[in-house]
């Protein structure tokens, strides 16, 4: 019987998320596309989207090293990925306009992959030289640009028990655009939406910044790589250590 009430409550919740995200992608949309301008959609994600996604899980939201944020200055956020759930995570808790590194595949989606083209997120063809080049490149002007951008440099979804090693290949924007890399690690995502359907239930995710590496103390983008995957499980067992 409780199996049942779940599947009727992930079923209400599954209706509920669609709905929201299209209706709230649409609007952004049309709002970006009267002011020609990314800011209000990109605001309407952190500032909507993302906390309506959460309250629909029933999911807490805790986040830690906040100060360690400069307000102006733009950030390649690395971070470690559990779930489906990082994203309106991170958009929640870092509560700045936020450019994904995502795979292309997702751009070609309705109603996501309309919303990722217009808001300038940066698509990955992960197998073609040229288009992963074309992906460092609008990175890399991104950050000129003085925006923040995330990456998820797993390249895939890791798990609670192991995160997988970080590739190296989007290191190389941080080089360079001279622009900080921001280790941050996500912990309870995976126990609110596991991967693999829609079992979702309710929990608390924590999240934890922590101090930004600067690319001219390390020697290379495999090191900067390194260094980071070393900062980001470092955070990662603080906060599953307690």
């Amino acid at each position: 019987m409780r199996d049942i009430r779940w599947r009727l409550v992930n079923a209400l919740q599954l209706m509920y998320t669609v709905s929201w995200t299209a209706g709230w992608i649409t609007a952004a949309l049309f709002v970006s596309a009267i002011t020609r301008h990314r800011s209000l959609g990109l605001g309407m994600a952190r500032r909507i989207w993302a906390p309506g996604l959460l309250w629909g899980a029933g999911a807490r939201l805790e986040v830690e090293g906040l100060d360690r944020m400069e307000s102006h200055r733009p950030y390649l956020v690395v971070a470690n990925h559990l779930s489906m759930m990082d994203v309106p995570v991170l958009f929640r808790a870092l509560d700045r306009p936020l450019r994904f590194v995502a795979k292309r595949e997702l751009g070609r989606l309705p109603f996501l992959g309309w919303y990722m083209r217009a808001m300038g997120m940066v698509l990955v063809e992960r197998h073609v030289a040229a288009a992963a080049r074309a992906s460092v490149d609008e990175t890399t002007a991104h950050l000129e640009a003085g925006e923040t951008v995330v990456s998820f440099p797993e390249g895939t979804r890791g798990s609670a028990q192991q995160m997988r090693p970080f590739k190296t290949g989007g290191f190389e924007a941080a080089f360079i655009a001279k622009a900080a890399v921001l280790p941050v690690a996500i912990a309870g995502s995976a126990s609110v939406l596991p991967p693999g359907g829609f079992a979702v239930r309710p929990g608390l995710i924590r999240v934890k910044v922590g101090e930004p590496i600067h690319p001219g103390s390390v020697a290379g983008r495999g090191a900067l790589a390194q260094a980071a995957e070393e900062a980001v499980r470092a955070l990662y067992e603080e906060l599953t250590s307690h």
